[in-house]
């Protein structure tokens, strides 16, 4: 039986653009020198998942001993929007995950949860001309706990009639947290705790073990 609702995560999990927005972050901290620079790499690395806001405020809380105004932290994630848009747009897709999405467009509602801010992930999908397949795409300020709660409620479906494609522990925990399956996409930098069902690729044939 297919699921009523697939949820995915965006980068690394539809796109391979991971390493896109560690290099745009290494790079917005460039004036800081290497060890703020590392620091801010292994955070983000760490946190996948986490919206740039966030983050961009506790960089300058925790690393530089700032207590940054609003308007700093949407100067510094503008500068990031522009160095990582037009790359995400071009980068490649995860093996597999397209036509996967193509697959279920019929079967199921399908929606993206991100980190990234919703307008941007949307201009994204457009431009990529992949935003037809999908029923929502959704992401930041709102939470990944918010975003599933709200495509339940709009649904729906039962939290056992849903999937969760996630690369990162904040998609795991956002799975966990709202009860829902999560299935792990195989990332160098996130260690999923032991039994989580994760995938190599939208090829990897334990996919269909689970009906998909």
């Amino acid at each position: 039986m297919k699921p009523k609702v697939i949820i995915y995560d965006f980068d690394g999990v539809i796109c391979d653009s991971v390493h896109v927005k560690t290099q745009a972050f290494v790079e917005l901290y460039k004036d800081y020198g290497l060890d703020i620079q590392n620091k801010v790499k292994n955070y983000h690395i760490a946190n996948g998942g986490i919206s740039r806001f966030e983050k961009i405020r506790y960089f300058q809380t925790e690393f530089l001993n700032q207590l940054p105004d609003e308007e700093t932290v949407r100067l510094l994630a503008n500068r990031f929007a522009d160095l990582v848009k037009e790359k995400v747009i071009a980068s490649p897709y995860i093996l597999g995950a397209k036509e996967f999405i193509e697959k279920h467009k019929n079967g199921s509602l399908q929606f993206i949860c991100t980190g990234t801010p919703e307008t941007e992930i949307n201009e994204i999908a457009f431009r990529r001309e992949i935003h037809t397949l999908f029923t929502g795409l959704y992401g930041a300020p709102k939470t990944k706990e918010f975003i599933i709660k709200a495509i339940l409620q709009e649904t729906g479906a039962h939290e056992n009639e849903c999937f969760f494609f996630g690369d990162a522990m904040t998609d795991y925990n956002a799975a966990k947290s709202c009860n829902i399956p999560f299935i792990g996409v195989k990332s160098i930098d996130t260690i999923f705790p032991e039994g989580t069902f994760i995938i190599e690729n939208f090829t990897d044939t334990k996919l269909k073990n689970i009906g998909l």
